[in-house]
């Protein structure tokens, strides 16, 4: 006779999954009151179960890449429906699909914003080569300064 196979009953405080998922009470308050997380109550205190957890670590990942939570709940609510998670993987793989395609629009926006922000340093450069050539000593030490604070984000591609 096959045994079923059970998550484990294991509860999980507000503060072991704040701790474990690195996110604050009032985000998880936030979730349960827009219905994502439902956890049970043992009086005052919130008790997560091991569903809870697993919606919780969905509800991240979905937020990470750029998720509304609107659609992070059309994605949960599939959970229950028995189908062995293929509703679940539909949904999820089509807004996964929608996403990648923003995020490549986007990165052609900032690739773009970056191309004239260069353009408009060189013509800057130039500018200031012709009429004040005394400030570009100052105007590379300050380039130098930037790229420091900022990790020189030029050799990282």
């Amino acid at each position: 006779m096959p045994m079923e196979l059970r998550r484990p009953a294991r509860t999980f405080t507000i503060r072991q999954l704040c701790l474990e998922f690195k996110c604050t009470p009032r985000a998880l308050r936030f979730y349960e009151d827009k219905g994502l997380l439902a956890p049970a109550r043992d009086g005052m205190n919130r008790v997560y179960s091991y569903k809870d957890r697993g919606r919780l670590q969905l509800i991240l990942n979905g937020k990470r890449v750029g998720l509304a939570l609107a659609e992070i709940g059309e994605i949960l609510d599939l959970y229950d429906l028995n189908d062995g998670g293929a509703a679940q993987n539909i949904k999820s793989l089509t807004k996964f699909r929608e996403r990648i395609v923003a995020l490549e629009a986007q990165r052609q926006d900032i690739d773009k914003a970056i191309d004239e922000l260069r353009s408009g340093c060189d013509a800057l450069e130039a500018q200031l080569s012709r009429t004040r050539p005394d400030l570009l000593p100052r105007a590379a030490d300050y380039d130098q300064v930037l790229r420091e604070r900022l990790g020189d984000l030029e050799h990282a591609k």
